[in-house]
Parts: structure tokens; sequence; C-alpha cells
């Protein structure tokens, strides 16, 4: 069953952004590593800067420095937004294959797509609209829009108000233990994806209801959200 979604009725689909639909791992790892030595910090690999994505920025540091000083991490977060932003101009994240051809599928199917990050909603509105998903997704949230990051529940949980749809008619989708935490805790079905930055074996112990390889696995029997589609 670890690639079929099937039996589920599902209307919406809340999907992580960075290691799901775009793929951001060089510049997420060279920023990271390159804040790291601007903050003089011990040096990281890139193996452990990518374990930390999908984590809240402060997340992200506090667990590749687990002794760091509590006043220091706003400066790390600050300097790694600064060198971010640079290097957006210099290496331009690119949608993974597949991902705008089924966002446009699944959104002409009558599917509500939304997306939950833990990147800020500013980057989260840039890098859409550059990768052109941005007309299929309906609602954004971001780092800076809840008070409790994955893998707490706080994402899916404003999404579902928002848009106005129970958890049981919701898909997560994402490449982390994190993503698939977060829906679990939120009481949606949950989808783990294993062309990102974490592992199928990550996937499975973090309890994902359906691990697929490809983005376009998502439209298998994905007729609509009235018919039997993923159901």
């Amino acid at each position: 069953m670890e690639n079929s979604i099937r039996n589920m009725n599902i209307k919406l689909i809340i999907f992580d952004f960075d290691g799901t639909l775009g793929d951001t791992r060089r510049n997420i790892v060279t920023t990271m590593q390159m804040a790291i030595k601007e903050m003089q910090l011990p040096e990281r690999t890139e193996a452990e800067c990518a374990a930390t994505i999908g984590l809240p920025l402060v997340g992200c540091f506090r667990t590749l420095f687990p002794d760091i000083r509590e006043e220091l991490i706003p400066r790390c977060a600050e300097t790694y937004r600064r060198f971010f932003n640079e290097n957006l101009r210099k290496i331009t994240p690119e949608a993974f294959p597949g991902v705008v051809k089924t966002l446009k599928t699944l959104k002409e199917r009558g599917f509500t797509l939304t997306i939950a990050s833990s990147r800020s909603r500013n980057s989260l509105i840039e890098l859409t609209r550059d990768m052109g998903i941005a007309d299929y997704i309906s609602y954004l949230i971001g780092a800076d829009d809840v008070k409790e990051a994955k893998p707490k529940p706080e994402p899916v949980l404003k999404t579902l108000a928002a848009m106005q749809f129970e958890a049981y008619e919701t898909l997560v989708v994402g490449d982390m233990a994190v993503d698939i935490q977060m829906g679990a805790n939120a009481g949606t079905k949950t989808c783990g994806v294993t062309w990102g930055n974490g592992s199928r074996e990550k996937l499975k112990e973090a309890g994902a209801d359906y691990i697929i390889d490809r983005m376009e696995d998502l439209l298998w029997n994905a007729a609509s959200p009235s018919s039997d589609a993923l159901r």
C-alpha cells in the first residue's frame, strides 16, 4: 500500500515546500554553511545541514549546535536570511520534476492545494511565483504565521480553519519526518515523498500512511474530490 493513495475522501492537500515542491537543498546548505562560517561556529557537513531542513531557522541552529548560547540564535538566523537572499541571485531553486504539471492537474480536478512551510511567508510568495506554481496554491503558511512550528499541528490546524476543511478530508505531503508528524498530530492522512531531503526509512518511522517516489503518483485515481478519487 506504500505507493498507492486510495480509499480516502481527500479534498485538501497541504504540501511542504523545501524538498517536496522546491529543490532548494543546495541553496539551504550553502547558505547555512556561509552563516556558520561568518558566526565563527564549528563547521558542519552538507549532510548535517541538510538533516535540519524542515525545521524553523532557530531549530536548525539549536540542532546543529546544542550548546549554542541562546543570545546568538537570532543573530545566526538573521545572518542566514541575509545570505539566502544574496544566494538566490546566484543559485536559482527549481521545482522538482513533475511538480508544476501535477499541481496544475490536481487544481483542475478540483482539489484545494496549500503549502505549510518552515520558511518565511515572503520567501514562499517569491519562490512559488518564480517556480510558476503560485496560481495553483490557495493558501500559504510560513514560519512567521505560527507560534508552534512543525512537528506541532498548528500549521495544519490554521490551514483547516482558514480553508474550512476537516482533518479527515486532508492529506499532508512532505519529505521529512516533521511533516508526517505534523499531519498525524493534526489528525490528517500523510504522504511521504522520497525525492527530497528525508529517507524512506525515516518517513516509515514517522508513520507515513503512504510513500511515493514521483510527484505524478499523487494523480493515481485522483479524478476529482467528488468522485472515488483518493478514497
